[in-house]
């Protein structure tokens, strides 16, 4: 019974931190869905390489937003014509170094910035390397050839319809991503209150064993970018600091739901890849730390 109690209090307390910050990021997400082209991002895009994915991978602190949704996003970009490495890039860095989410891990790791400059620096130097290589070494489109863009047309709404929809979307995202929230704070309860510390500490007892495991945690929680710091902070008495930020920037790029979504869009091939260079440069990153 004080067990059950214990993970009541972990889990309600997990929950009710990370909402907030959710419902704002679904409304943010809601008012780019419905008032920001995607044209408008193609068209700010420098034409070199480099300067391309670079920028590409800044941009998305301006757009608020979570990985549940960023897939979708990421293929309509292709589809207008943005290169693949840049859409890329900014499909990595987006739902980490957006201010929602940044501000989310700084009250989740005690009003710390330390655990912030190293998540968004990890993610911005993996989005940027990803993109390079992809723009060197993988030429043809990584759209499936069946690929179909789903998409709401909101330019012929006048402001009434426009609002509704930016409601709609809210809505929607909300019971979309507060799921995977509820989920998530769920099992990281669980694992803190019936699995014992001893345990924990012993696979953790190195950076790789502990980077290693915090990443598959990540990828099995699926948890939304703009709640795991909640999440991942409860894990800091268990683990270093440096496999936290593997977790904080490994399940924001990639996670079961978003991988789903990866493979609906692009060729097999291509996620194969793509997959292959985050799990390595993330892992690598957090032994760098």
């Amino acid at each position: 019974m004080d067990r059950l109690l214990q993970l009541n209090t972990i889990f309600i307390s997990i929950v009710i931190e990370a909402i907030p910050f959710i419902i704002v990021g679904a409304l943010v997400s809601a008012l780019i869905e419905v008032f920001v082209s995607e044209n408008t991002i193609i068209r700010i895009m420098p034409k070199n390489r480099f300067l391309s994915v670079i920028t590409a991978s800044i941009i998305g602190a301006l757009f608020p937003g979570c990985e549940c949704g960023i897939v979708p996003i990421t293929a309509r970009l292709i589809k207008k014509g943005l290169a693949p490495y840049s859409a890329i890039s900014f499909m990595l860095s987006a739902p980490i170094i957006n201010p929602i989410v940044l501000f989310a891990t700084f009250i989740a790791f005690g009003d710390s910035w330390t655990m912030v400059w190293y998540r968004a620096g990890l993610a911005i130097g993996v989005s940027i390397l990803v993109g390079i290589i992809l723009s060197f070494f993988y030429k043809e489109t990584p759209l499936k050839l069946n690929y179909v863009e789903h998409t709401h047309d909101h330019s012929q709404q006048n402001t009434k319809q426009k609002l509704i929809s930016v409601l709609t979307h809210t809505i929607d995202e909300f019971l979309s991503v507060g799921k995977f929230l509820v989920m998530g704070a769920l099992i990281a309860s669980a694992m803190q209150v019936f699995i014992p510390t001893k345990i924990l500490v012993t696979l953790g007892n190195t950076k790789i064993t502990a980077s290693l495991i915090m990443m598959a945690l990540a990828f099995i929680l699926s948890i939304c970018s703009e709640a795991d710091a909640f999440v991942a902070s409860s894990f800091r008495n268990s683990f270093a600091q440096s496999s936290i930020v593997a977790f904080l920037v490994f399940g924001a790029m990639v996670d079961i739901k978003n991988l789903l979504m990866m493979f609906g869009s692009f060729k097999p091939r291509f996620v194969i890849l793509l997959i292959s260079l985050i799990s390595g440069l993330v892992f690598v990153g957090s032994l760098l730390l």
